[in-house]
């Protein structure tokens, strides 16, 4: 297998101003030679990723834009045609965690937010780019989900439902494009990211629970990036994720009753909306 596919490649990344993103982009650029065109919202946050480069940042260059928004996806297109762009790889990486609460309490505004980031940004950015992804010798979609996307936990239906739909969508399109189009699916646990911003994780007990059953975000990447160089179909990264992926399939009803006994037990304030009336 040649390992060294992804070496020279133009990469669209998206969710590249941080976390994950950005280290799946700076991998991508010093190991690996690409040119890593980056897609967000914060230009402060940007720009730190080009000043942190330093001497590789003429591989780096960004737009600013909501992944959210379809006709945001159409307008990067014609960019790329009008600077005669040819993308080899798109890495979905773009994605909110709401908070644990009771589907109830979720208003509708905050579900089609957390769809729209989750999932649709995947599907218009795939739908906008797949023609010229496919001009390339080596097209590549790399779309990062989530261990909910292989069992849901209880306070997670948003989050879960988004990521399933994205896992749905990437098995598909991995059938529909064999042979074409290397297509994989990669589903990291908790990750020690500041995707936990809007989690009630503040008290020391919380923090401690989340730093213990969360991967250190560089591990993470080192392990998405070997799941990229080999073309893994699927990639299962956290022990977390490994638990839910073994209860999902084997398990699903038992396994989720499991997991929400043990979450209450916890009696951690970061689930207190789900288990308290």
């Amino acid at each position: 297998m040649d390992t060294k596919w992804i070496n020279g490649k133009t990469v669209i990344v998206t969710g590249a101003s941080g976390g994950m993103g950005k280290g799946i982009a700076e991998t991508l650029i010093k190991n690996h030679d690409c040119t890593v065109i980056g897609i967000a919202r914060s230009e402060e946050k940007m720009k730190k990723v080009v000043e942190e480069l330093g001497p590789f940042s003429d591989k780096f260059s960004y737009q600013l834009f909501d992944v959210s928004v379809e006709e945001n996806w159409i307008n990067f297109v014609d960019y790329l045609k009008e600077n005669k762009i040819q993308p080899d790889v798109l890495v979905n990486n773009a994605g909110i965690l709401p908070k644990f609460d009771k589907f109830q309490n979720y208003s509708i505004e905050y579900i089609e937010k957390a769809m729209n980031i989750n999932f649709y940004s995947a599907v218009y950015s795939i739908h906008a780019l797949l023609p010229l992804l496919l001009e390339s010798s080596s097209p590549a979609i790399i779309n990062v989900d989530s261990s909910a996307a292989l069992m849901t936990l209880a306070g997670t239906s948003v989050y879960s439902a988004s990521k399933a739909a994205l896992k749905s969508l990437t098995e598909a399109l991995r059938e529909e494009l064999r042979g074409k189009c290397y297509v994989g699916i990669i589903c990291p646990g908790f990750t020690k990211t500041d995707i936990f911003r809007d989690q009630d994780a503040s008290d020391d007990k919380g923090q401690k629970m989340l730093n213990m059953v969360s991967t250190s975000c560089e591990r993470m990447v080192r392990m998405i990036m070997t799941d990229i160089r080999l073309r893994r179909p699927l990639g299962v990264h956290g022990f977390d994720a490994a638990f839910m992926n073994y209860f999902g399939r084997l398990m699903p009803v038992t396994g989720g009753r499991l997991f929400s006994t043990v979450m209450k037990m916890s009696k951690l304030p970061l689930f207190d909306p789900v288990f308290k009336d």
